[in-house]
């Protein structure tokens, strides 16, 4: 919460009200928050684009459960999703691998899949690969400069 709260203030925003300070409420929060910061032309507080990067990952592993695709973030974190043969040990098959802007704009639908591929933006290996059809994640409207 301390993350958002101290992204939203770089913003001139008031703290998340009591309401959103847990749970999906404050995840939506801090992915709206980096947004925000990112359409304004701020560079995103690193802890709150980490608590963003990992809400959005933790809503795909939700949204498509299972291990047969795993999605790297670095320096954040990393999630196995999409149902398919059980990766275990080593190097997975099925590995998604990208920075966590453009993450961000895939996952809130800024970005589309076959263009962040063909602009080298998001690496991807393996016949499963593919996590398109569960973006985006979460629709944010466009924040206007002050």
């Amino acid at each position: 919460m301390a993350a958002v709260n101290e992204q939203r203030a770089a913003l001139g925003e008031p703290q998340l009200p009591p309401g959103e300070r847990s749970g999906p409420a404050l995840g939506r929060a801090s992915v709206t928050a980096v947004r925000s910061a990112v359409d304004v032309g701020q560079e995103p507080r690193r802890d709150a684009l980490r608590a963003a990067t990992r809400f959005l990952l933790d809503t795909l592993a939700e949204r498509a459960p299972g291990r047969a695709v795993e999605v790297r973030i670095p320096p954040y974190a990393a999630v196995q999703c999409v149902a398919g043969p059980r990766h275990t040990r080593g190097t997975p098959p099925n590995v998604i691998e990208t920075d966590p802007l453009t993450w961000l704009d895939l996952a809130t639908g800024r970005l589309d899949w076959a263009t962040a591929v063909s602009g080298g933006k998001l690496r991807v290996s393996g016949p499963r690969a593919d996590v398109s059809d569960y973006l985006p994640l979460l629709r944010l409207r466009p924040r206007r400069a002050p």
